[in-house]
């Protein structure tokens, strides 16, 4: 009988071993602490595994007791956001994770996202590669934190680090995670640093790690507020990172993670790279027998030898929305990113009327033909100080769709702006509106509803580019200046809206908010507005010889 052209690793009766607490030397000479599981087959094994690698500063030790519908089920190995030990080891891997520096049991100075970090990182993967059961092949997988180092360390090109998956991991520091736009997005970032620094100072690892998680993060991000080499060496180098890389993004991750793996496809000098995008929160997709079996085709490929035919499929894999639903969509296929059929397609704002505080209110269409007539729609900027207060910007919406209009890819909003104070936030957000008028719900991160598509920010002093690396598509923003507005100037402004799948159904509208501060779908990804725009009025301007307008990426549907 014919031996299978494609085959996968298959679980095996094993014995667990589990090494805890395992000295890690540095380069500087400075202790780092894991823990290692690894299969052992039985006596007179002499079989060498992969491994999987992860670090970061949640605690190794904290135990991670999962939701009841999550596909995985717990145990006393879980942690939070890497692989369970129980499904990989019985296939012959074996998984080490680490406590970051001044964090859980890791002595030293707290440098989170850094790198310095990265180079520990490359340290950690040269030493546990020389284990006496080790391949001596490493590869990298987990979610968010346990992703966003990959990029770092990738940049480092270790020798024995073969393979890394980043599950919805950031990889600009500045654009991705601390300033949208060039606006500091500290709703995410506080909570963030203040629980990580609750977890290590209020409970259990103060008794063995007292000064944990002092890093300063905070000052730090705010004090450079500006694009620079801090940022960069703290963010993935696209043209250093060279590993086979399987990047794995979510449409509802359009403030912190999806922008990374995006990019990610885009730009790593990588010759073997692929891209998934799916929806849902950040964990549930991770840990689904459909996603472990993606995870585990990838590695056995790279770490292991085995066709298990990851590199025949196309590229990208995409979960196309069609909205509303709380489970999953279905996957499609592409062979690039954007999708080569795309039709971009210019939606003109068209004002109609002035703006209006009613929430509901809508203040123009968006039209496909060029508008001759110029016209111009303003709204208070309002004061940051009074959220009670907070201005809602103005609105436009589509005609009713005529047929099922898919939208997939990056999204550009090119906005003509005045403003009577020195500068202007914009904020836009994609919605999908029913022909009830009502919004169509998407699944968030956390497992919440989620009142838009997608989102895009930009400051208007932040509107430099860099032509080096913008595309039609996607626009780049410089961030290491600010080009002040006098008053009453008209300036263009390119805002990067975070790339989106939806389609959206016959008689639906694709709704436009442009507004000074967040708006609905914002979830806990809020932002701070500091006082350059405070007390002003902005204008929009669209029509005649400023072209406003929304750029979209109609996908017409497969031959």
């Amino acid at each position: 009988m014919a031996k299978p052209r494609y085959q996968m690793s298959r679980p095996r009766k094993y014995r667990l071993v589990v090494e805890k607490d395992v000295k890690v030397p540095m380069r500087d000479g400075t202790i780092l602490y894991g823990d290692i599981f690894r299969p052992d087959f039985g006596k007179g094994s002499t079989e060498k595994f992969p491994v999987i690698f992860t670090i970061g500063p949640y605690m190794k030790d904290k135990l991670w007791v999962p939701p009841p519908d999550l596909e995985e089920k717990p145990n006393p190995y879980m942690n939070w956001e890497t692989v369970n030990p129980l499904w990989w080891c019985p296939r012959g891997y074996a998984l080490f994770r680490v406590d970051t520096r001044g964090s859980g049991k890791s002595p030293g100075k707290s440098e989170p996202s850094s790198y310095a970090e990265a180079v520990d990182a490359c340290d950690c993967i040269e030493w546990i590669a020389k284990k006496r059961w080790s391949n001596g092949n490493v590869g990298c997988c987990g979610i968010s934190y346990h992703a966003a180092f990959q990029w770092r360390v990738a940049g480092l090109q270790p020798p024995s680090l073969k393979a890394i998956m980043p599950w919805e991991g950031r990889a600009d520091q500045y654009r991705d995670q601390a300033y949208h736009g060039g606006i500091f997005a500290m709703g995410f970032i506080a909570r963030w640093a203040n629980n990580n620094t609750a977890l290590h100072l209020l409970g259990e690892p103060r008794s063995y790690n007292p000064d944990a998680f002092d890093n300063n993060l905070l000052w730090n991000y705010m004090a450079k507020d500006l694009d620079s080499q801090y940022w960069r060496l703290n963010s993935a180098r696209w043209e250093r990172i060279k590993v086979p890389l399987y990047t794995v993004g979510n449409w509802g991750g359009s403030s912190l993670h999806l922008r990374g793996n995006t990019e990610a496809y885009l730009c790593a000098a990588s010759e073997h790279k692929k891209l998934r995008i799916h929806t849902g929160t950040h964990f549930h997709a991770f840990y689904a027998e459909e996603a472990r079996i993606d995870q585990l085709r990838w590695f056995d490929y790279w770490l292991k030898g085995i066709d298990t035919g990851i590199m025949d499929e196309p590229p990208v894999k995409l979960e196309i929305r069609t909205g509303g639903s709380t489970k999953p969509y279905g996957f499609r296929f592409e062979n690039e990113w954007p999708l080569a059929r795309t039709e971009w397609t210019k939606y003109y704002l068209r004002i109609d009327r002035a703006g209006s505080e009613d929430p509901k209110a809508v203040e123009g269409q968006l039209v496909t033909q060029p508008l001759r007539r110029a016209a111009k729609v303003s709204y208070p900027q309002g004061p940051a100080s009074r959220p009670a207060k907070t201005p809602r910007g103005v609105s436009f919406e589509t005609p009713p769709m005529k047929e099922d209009t898919e939208i997939t890819g990056p999204i550009v909003l090119n906005l003509w702006v005045s403003s009577t104070v020195k500068d202007l936030d914009i904020f836009a957000t994609i919605r999908n509106i029913g022909p009830d008028g009502g919004d169509l719900f998407e699944v968030g991160q956390q497992g919440e509803p989620l009142q838009c598509v997608t989102k895009g920010w930009l400051r208007a002093s932040h509107r430099k580019l860099d032509p080096e690396k913008s595309l039609p598509y996607r626009p780049y923003h410089a961030h290491d200046e600010r080009w002040w507005l006098a008053p009453g100037e008209i300036v263009e402004c390119q805002v990067e809206v975070w790339a989106t799948s939806m389609v959206f159904r016959k008689g639906h509208k694709l709704r436009l908010d442009v507004s000074p501060m967040d708006g609905v779908g914002t979830q806990h990804f809020t932002h701070f507005h500091a006082d350059y725009n405070q007390g002003g009025t902005g204008t929009i301007h669209s029509g005649g010889k400023y072209d406003s307008y929304l750029l979209l990426p109609v996908i017409p549907p497969k031959e």
